[in-house]
């Protein structure tokens, strides 16, 4: 069982930079891969960025590619995510899900545990 809790997320103007947090719980994190989505209001919600616990392979969404990254520190059972540059159609919210599973997955019926999402607002 896991139990995520995402933080830093916050109103910030086009170009500028937010740093999201995921806490979880749980001694076993460290074997989780975990992943980033967003829901823009009315849209679906979307895969942002993932990290496998098996090699900690990274992937982004194209549309974050060279603006956001995700790292993670098992020792403090976190999960980062660092956006610059950010754009307001990055306006959502932003969850963070983890999985057993060795391989990041861009699909939502693929992570078992979610956090409550932090709202991010980028102004034009």
């Amino acid at each position: 069982q896991v139990q995520l809790v995402e933080s830093g997320g916050g109103l910030v103007q086009a170009g500028g930079s937010l740093n999201l947090s995921c806490a979880a719980s749980g001694r076993t994190f460290s074997r989780y891969t975990v992943g980033w989505f967003r829901q823009a209001l009315g849209r679906e919600r979307d895969f942002v960025a993932g990290i496998s616990w098996v090699l900690g392979r990274i992937y982004y969404a194209d549309s974050v590619k060279g603006r956001f990254t995700i790292s993670r520190d098992n020792a403090k059972t976190a999960v980062y995510l660092q956006m610059n540059s950010l754009k307001p159609e990055d306006t959502a919210v932003y969850y963070c899900a983890a999985q057993t599973g060795a391989s990041t997955s861009f699909r939502i019926s693929e992570y078992d545990y979610w956090g409550q999402g932090t709202q991010v607002t980028v102004s034009s």
